[in-house]
């Protein structure tokens, strides 16, 4: 069996960066996705989700991404942007793959999926958090009569038309679910903690130091929080009309779920018919159980973008890299990473 330098798992923004700069570097390796398709997470979104809707997409090193229309579909038009990168610099992406398990054999990184095995001496994670939605439990939760849905099922906005909607989450994708439905029917916003918003612009500048904010929790082992967090919110121009309906005008979490609607502590009910789970996504980091890589904090801990627990492990899309802001950056830290292992494995094989 042939043993590569670098195995990639994901084929996002942030291993297509990775597999980049590997390629750049000469280091033998194979891109693993578990998509049918290029395009990452991006392919899965919904069909509402325009290219004025999403936050800027960050340019592929060497390959700036193409001027878009406002109106054209995000799901199409950066799966057509990736699947190009792919092809112009010859990466060596292998899919669909959807790796099990990754353990080490004798020294050496055994990545096991259903359509094979492969052998490593490191590994990039680029595994970003999609396949992984999170729902928080609340009493009552299985006795509700109407629909319970999560970002990743969100179908667009005329689905909901004309039904009471409850938006559970305090970040961007609740702002937009809630921007675009408020014009179309009533809505009702609830989240955990009193919403933080902006309204500076968002410089490069500040976007280096939310990434390091991030990073700076992953450096000591501790659950990486999303860079939205971080950043705050900010309304659109296509949300003033919502902000204008009352969208924006938010209550604290309810205590518990009945048939029809949602009910607080002090007794408050509001009826609902749609419960629209705006709470996020955890890591997709499952298959590196084996490797043991978790701190006693919960986190990962990462110097850089290389696992503290195991150098042989650069891990992308995770922490401070999970959003295009930090993703490119991360795939060229990660390349460098990988060489300076294998670099290391070397010197020690003449000693």
């Amino acid at each position: 069996m042939e043993i590569f330098d670098s195995v990639v798992i994901g084929g996002g923004q942030a291993g297509l960066s990775s597999s980049y700069h590997l390629t750049k570097r000469g280091i033998s390796h194979v891109l693993l996705d578990s998509n049918a398709s290029p395009g990452g997470a991006w392919q899965h979104r919904w069909d509402a989700l325009t290219m004025s809707d999403v936050h800027r997409v960050s340019d592929l090193p060497d390959d700036p991404i193409p001027d878009a229309a406002d109106t054209e579909r995000a799901n199409t038009f950066v799966p057509a942007y990736f699947a190009d990168y792919e092809r112009t610099h010859q990466l060596p992406v292998i899919r669909p793959v959807q790796v099990r398990s990754v353990s080490d054999v004798d020294g050496l990184l055994r990545i096991e999926a259903e359509r094979g095995t492969w052998l490593s001496r490191t590994l990039v994670n680029a595994t970003g958090t999609w396949t992984r939605p999170f729902i928080p439990y609340y009493p009552g939760a299985e006795t509700f009569a109407g629909e319970q849905l999560h970002t990743v099922d969100y179908p667009g906005p005329e689905h909901f038309r004309g039904r009471r909607v409850v938006v559970v989450g305090g970040g961007a994708s609740a702002v937009q679910f809630l921007g675009a439905l408020r014009p179309l029917t009533e809505t009702l916003w609830v989240t955990r903690r009193e919403p933080v918003w902006r309204n500076d612009e968002f410089t490069p500048e500040i976007g280096r130091e939310v990434v390091a904010r991030v990073e700076e929790r992953v450096r000591q082992g501790l659950p990486p929080r999303s860079v939205v967090s971080v950043t705050g919110l900010m309304l659109r121009p296509q949300e003033r009309e919502a902000e204008r309906l009352g969208a924006y005008e938010r209550r604290p979490m309810f205590s518990r779920i009945e048939p029809d609607g949602v009910r607080w502590a002090d007794g408050t009910f509001e009826p609902a018919d749609v419960i629209l789970w705006a709470t996020g996504f955890r890591p997709a980091i499952e298959h590196l159980g084996p490797l043991h890589l978790r701190s006693p904090r919960g986190g990962i801990q990462l110097d850089g973008t290389t696992a503290v627990a195991d150098p042989r492990v650069q891990m992308v899309g995770y922490g401070p890299s999970a959003s295009t802001i930090g993703a490119n950056r991360a795939g060229r830290t990660a390349a460098r990473g990988v060489a300076t292992w294998l670099a290391s494995e070397a010197v020690g094989e003449l000693a």
